[in-house]
This record gives structure tokens, C-alpha cells and sequence, in this order.
């Protein structure tokens, strides 16, 4: 196991320190530089810095960096999700890092999902709002960050469904 323990760290932003969310770093016990190539390659980073080594990517709608020592986390709503995602990071590191042996490290960013892609996917861009984004362009770009999954759109029938699915899976992003 790479990553046995960290301190975690919450606070308020300072931009905004009437915000109802919280931010996070979880402040790592053990260096984990070593596997940021793997577990970029594992969740799809949407960005890889080579030095010092950082992977920032969008998951569970969270906008969230792996440096060698410290996790970053934003717009949280309390400390309970902060401790549930970092746990869940945790997991991800150690796994990523056992099993190194057989997957491919990467050290640039991975592609990204086009929204026009998404848009043609989408059925016949009806506006319909049952997903709650304003209009489909905004959903698919929130597909596009990670934000939200063929699954919130209510109107997609099941072909549609499976294309948009099948596209995304190809860009590794964990919602």
C-alpha cells in the first residue's frame, strides 16, 4: 500500500466566504508522485503537469488534483463527502498502484469528449430542461466535464443511450 494516511483539512472560500460549500485538502502521510502517471491513466486526467507531477480531473462533479503530497478538492457540501471522496481517492492511488504492472502510465492529458459529439447524441436538441441544465448544449457540456451522464437525460431513448454511452466510455470519466 503507497498512501496509508493523510490529514484532512477543510475550510471555507476565501473568494466567497458566504458560500454554502466547503473545499478540501487532504494533506498525504506518503508521497505518491510515484503513481500519478497510473492513476491518470485509471480516472482520465483532464490535466497532467510533469513537474512537479500533478493530475487534476473531474469526478463525482467535483473538480479534484493529486499532487505528490496533497489532494485538493472543491465545492464540497460538508466535511462527510471531503472524507467520503478522499477515501474513495485513497482507494483509487493504492489500487492504481498495485496494479501498475499492467497498466500503461500516462503523462499527458486524455483526450476529451467533444460536445458537438455529444450534442449529435442527444435526441434532437428538444430543450426539453428535465435534466436541469438550461438547454442541451449546457448538458452536453456538462457530460463533456464529467458533471452528469447519459443517465440524467430523461428523453434519451435506448439507442441513443447506448451510442452515448459507448462514446464516453472511451474518455475514462468517473461520475
Amino acid at each position: 500500500m503507497l498512501l496509508n494516511d493523510y490529514r484532512l483539512e477543510i475550510f471555507n472560500s476565501k473568494c466567497q466566504p458566504g458560500a454554502m460549500g466547503v473545499h478540501c485538502h487532504a494533506h498525504l502521510g506518503q508521497d505518491v508522485s510515484c503513481a500519478l502517471p497510473f492513476l491518470n491513466s485509471v480516472l482520465g486526467g483532464f490535466e497532467y503537469i510533469k513537474d512537479p507531477p500533478s493530475v487534476t480531473f473531474k469526478a463525482q462533479g467535483k473538480l479534484i488534483t493529486v499532487h505528490g503530497d496533497k489532494i485538493a478538492v472543491n465545492a464540497l457540501k460538508d466535511e462527510d463527502e471531503a472524507k467520503k471522496i478522499v477515501e474513495w481517492l485513497k482507494r483509487e492511488i493504492n489500487e492504481a498502484w498495485e496494479k501498475r504492472d499492467t497498466i500503461e502510465p500516462r503523462f499527458e492529458r486524455m483526450p476529451r469528449p467533444k460536445i458537438i459529439e455529444i450534442l449529435k447524441r442527444l435526441p434532437n436538441k428538444t430543450q426539453c430542461r428535465q435534466c436541469g441544465a438550461p438547454t442541451c448544449m449546457v448538458f452536453a457540456t456538462q457530460i463533456a466535464e464529467g458533471a452528469k451522464g447519459p443517465d440524467d437525460c430523461p428523453q434519451l431513448d435506448e439507442d441513443r443511450f447506448k451510442n452515448l454511452s459507448e462514446y464516453m466510455s472511451q474518455f475514462n470519466l468517473t461520475i
